[in-house]
């Protein structure tokens, strides 16, 4: 059941551009790397020009076959390449080489976490097709600047039918994308640099209502900005309903200054463009070796990988997909789980402590200044009962720091062992009932949060290092619950 905002449903579909990874363009030999001077990559078969013929790359097929096999699509034998034809200065060509009715991956899924809630969005299709140049307007006093180094860059353009229902869900589908292509390395996901670019589709009904007219929000290259950008587009298209106005398809761009999105253009339907099948081009055939020889070679995936925490670690389903997000991460829970023999420690640590600190610090799990051994000894440690769990945060603080190399040594320099003489303890025990009659009184009365107190007392006066479970079974003894 999707949250209605002001009465109306929200949809979202998505289209999501992922350049492959390939050295050199979709149909010509000229290269892709990033950064290069002006039109310095730009080659004859890139701008079509007259006596030129596209030859198909090799690379950028296997990239659609691998995308295809981790999406769980149907990787089709024969496909057909179109020309998309449209006019802008920085498509010399007029036309650009794409797939229209025969797409080379069809249907699929990604599945994904909202909170603890599972959701799930179907795909349509991922076609390959080739970028145009990119016009520039810093720098050029009232012109604009034609780059032609992206003409032909092999992209799979990623399109999901109208599944998700709210900005929260659009963002965690487009991470979980972003994951899936870097994972099985065909895109490498730099949003800045416009390797993995995001269009989404809004529009807002009445429940039970048709689809309403949606707006096309063009080249998202952040997370947060896509969030955003949803949000306020969800917000404008209620206001223009609600006011009377009927919402018009266009093509509109987001102004992260402004957090306000504003029309770029009306919104072109496939009958615009005239497809037809490209007349220098083949058909494109797959055969199910080529597919076999991929899936062989694929790495185990994020889902596969999770599916693995679930039933090899006893973990629950958002535990696992959470420590999935990269390899790096999972391996890194891995060899935490595997030397200290308690995996959802392993994973309630990384998950929560390690975590909050590399958000805070915007670094990788690669550059932890824990490592997985020195975790899993701290965890250690805190299952033999060695130290208690706030205990356990202060040595974990000391390595994040520096402090201290090794647990162990942590452990001697702060004095932070747990509190294992039952002697002591009972006498802090008593101590702290006799200071307490409120509290005790309280207890005694049915309120369990006047237990809570008492057993805070005791942690206090101990400085941290009595075993709270025993602590608390104590505390009843002496109060005879």
């Amino acid at each position: 059941m999707s949250t209605l905002i002001q009465g109306y449903e929200v949809v979202i579909g998505f289209e999501t551009h992922a350049q492959l990874q390939t050295k050199s363009k979709l149909f010509s030999r000229a290269a892709t790397a990033f950064g290069a001077a002006p039109n310095t990559q730009a080659s004859a078969v890139d701008l079509a020009l007259p006596g030129t013929l596209p030859v198909m790359n090799r690379e950028a097929v296997r990239c659609a076959i691998r995308l295809g096999l981790a999406l769980g699509s149907r990787i089709a034998s024969r496909s057909v390449f179109d020309r998309k034809n449209y006019f802008y200065p920085d498509l010399p060509k007029g036309y650009q080489i794409s797939q229209f009715e025969q797409p080379v991956v069809q249907g699929g899924e990604v599945s994904f976490f909202v909170g603890d809630e599972k959701k799930t969005v179907r795909l349509v299709r991922a076609h390959l097709e080739e970028d145009a140049g990119k016009s520039l307007h810093e720098d050029f006093h009232g012109m604009s600047g034609i780059d032609l180094n992206r003409a032909g860059t092999p992209l799979l353009e990623i399109v999901t039918e109208p599944d998700m229902r709210s900005s929260a869900e659009a963002v965690a589908y487009a991470k979980e994308l972003h994951k899936i292509v870097t994972w099985i390395g065909v895109c490498d996901g730099n949003m800045q640099e416009g390797s993995f670019r995001c269009d989404a589709n809004v529009s807002v009904r009445k429940p039970g209502q048709p689809l309403g007219t949606r707006r096309e929000i063009k080249n998202l290259n952040s997370f947060k900005f896509m969030q955003q950008a949803i949000d306020y587009e969800i917000r404008w298209q209620i206001e223009q309903l609600e006011d009377g106005h009927a919402i018009q398809q266009a093509t509109v761009l987001f102004d992260p200054d402004s957090g306000e999105t504003r029309a770029m253009r009306t919104k072109e339907d496939s009958a615009d463009y005239r497809y037809f099948p490209d007349p220098d081009l083949p058909p494109l055939c797959i055969s199910e070796q080529w597919i076999e020889q991929e899936r062989a070679q694929m790495p185990e995936l994020p889902r596969q990988m999770a599916e693995r925490f679930v039933t090899g670690y006893q973990l629950p389903e958002y535990d696992a997909v959470t420590l999935t997000q990269t390899p790096a991460m999972a391996a890194y829970f891995e060899q935490v789980a595997a030397a200290s023999g308690q995996p959802k420690l392993a994973s309630n640590w990384i998950m929560g402590e390690l975590s909050r600190r590399l958000n805070a610090e915007e670094i990788g799990i690669e550059a932890a200044r824990v490592s997985a051994a020195q975790l899993a000894q701290l965890i250690a440690r805190i299952h033999d009962g060695t130290i208690s769990n706030a205990a356990a945060r202060q040595v974990f603080e000391a390595l994040w720091t520096g402090e201290g190399a090794g647990v162990d040594a942590v452990i001697e320099a702060k004095g932070l062992r747990q509190m294992n003489d039952t002697g002591a303890l009972e006498q802090i025990v008593d101590e702290v009932i006799a200071a307490n009659p409120d509290n005790v009184a309280q207890f005694k009365a049915g309120k369990d949060k006047a237990f809570n107190a008492l057993v805070g007392q005791v942690m206090k006066a101990s400085r941290g290092k009595a075993n709270p479970q025993q602590a608390s079974e104590l505390l009843r003894a002496r109060l005879g619950a």
